[in-house]
């Protein structure tokens, strides 16, 4: 396959932010896909841009790729030694996906069938209840309250995720959503909690089917020498973070947890996954990059890890990422940005590459495309 032409450009995202969309022209056509962008972001990702997203646009709009052949997912290598240290990870990302879904095309499949032929779904991690960085006023010192079913199908999996959503907003009286589409709330931690534990029930007793509860702590958003608690008020040190979540954990029944201590602690981590049942997960603490993983799972901090692809940019590092938590039997959550795009790259991503969960949020057009591509795909 021959690149033609290539086409960047900013757009708007869920939160009105610009962020950048690249299209490729090749002899089969038109292909593009768009980077999200996160707010809360951990201090050891790739820069999104290389110095500006106009520095990228203008970069990638100058880039003549017709010289090189690529025919396979492992010749993004080649676009890759002409862009390094050119574009940040947004750009690359953006970059490669819309390569990827233009050699599918020119080869008759779906992304998911060239890059994985074999398909296999992840349940959804749905954001229902919000607080921390992505809420505004009296909130959760937590950032999510996530909720993660139990179904052999997918399609079931959303349905279910909806309507714990519906219940959960009913039973909050809530009138307003955050920018990841969950609702906002004015309650502490532990009353966000006890009506997520409603809410359980309930399904349990409408539908027959069990979900899950889960947490992003997002500790590093409240961390300052101490865990600094606003709502309700209190300074907690390392060891006390560490008991208060192992009692929440056992008082709601939590399966997962993500970011429970800062993004450097990895002793923490690890401590904490020694103490509980839980699904410990990091996101700030590895950030979508290889060494930081390594290095959390040789210190056995975490059971499972979230994977950002435009926090990394290469596609072929996400692969190779992918590839170590399964051999290692690490639990792997593909997930969205709270300032998404309508881009579904990553739900073809998710079955392709095996992965265990997908957290894409439950309300919203951004969120909602990645669920219904991923029925789409279940459906074929």
């Amino acid at each position: 396959m021959k690149i033609k032409k290539i086409d960047a450009k900013s757009i708007k995202n869920s939160r009105g932010e610009k962020t950048i969309k690249v299209t490729i022209s090749t002899d089969t056509g038109k292909f593009f896909s768009s980077a999200p962008s996160g707010k809360s972001r951990g201090r050891f990702e790739a820069e999104p841009y290389s110095i500006s997203l106009e520095r990228d646009i203008d970069f990638l709009n100058n880039l003549n790729l017709s010289k090189i052949r690529i025919e396979k997912f492992k010749d993004l290598i080649e676009v890759e030694a002409l862009t390094s240290k050119k574009i940040g990870a947004n750009s690359l990302f953006s970059l490669e996906a819309s390569i990827l879904k233009a050699l599918a095309s020119e080869q008759g499949k779906e992304l998911w069938e060239f890059l994985g032929r074999k398909k296999s779904f992840p349940m959804p991690v749905g954001n229902a209840i919000g607080g921390g960085l992505h809420s505004e006023g009296k909130k959760p010192d937590f950032q999510e309250f996530l909720f993660i079913p139990k179904t052999k199908k997918f399609f079931d999996a959303v349905f279910l995720n909806k309507q714990a959503y519906r219940i959960a907003g009913d039973s909050l009286k809530a009138r307003k959503i955050n920018d990841e589409g969950a609702w906002q709330t004015s309650l502490d931690n532990e009353s966000v909690l006890e009506i997520m534990n409603l809410v359980q029930h309930k399904i349990k007793k409408k539908f027959g089917e069990n979900i899950e509860i889960g947490i992003d702590v997002a500790a590093s958003s409240f961390f300052s020498k101490k865990y600094n608690y606003k709502n309700k008020q209190k300074r907690l040190n390392k060891e006390q973070q560490i008991n208060y979540l192992t009692k929440l954990s056992i008082d709601y029944g939590i399966y997962y947890l993500e970011d429970p201590l800062e993004e450097e602690d990895f002793y923490g981590f690890a401590e904490l996954k020694k103490k509980t049942k839980n699904l410990i997960v990091g996101d700030d603490l590895t950030v979508t990059n290889l060494l930081r993983l390594k290095k959390a799972v040789q210190n056995k901090c975490i059971s499972g890890v979230i994977i950002k692809p435009n926090q990394n940019g290469s596609l072929l590092k996400v692969k190779e990422i992918m590839d170590f938590c399964k051999d290692r039997e690490i639990k792997t959550i593909i997930s969205h940005r709270s300032g998404e795009t309508r881009d579904d790259t990553i739900a073809d991503l998710s079955v392709a590459w095996k992965a265990d969960f997908i957290k894409t949020g439950i309300f919203g057009k951004e969120r909602g495309v990645k669920l219904n591509r991923i029925i789409q795909i279940e459906k074929m």
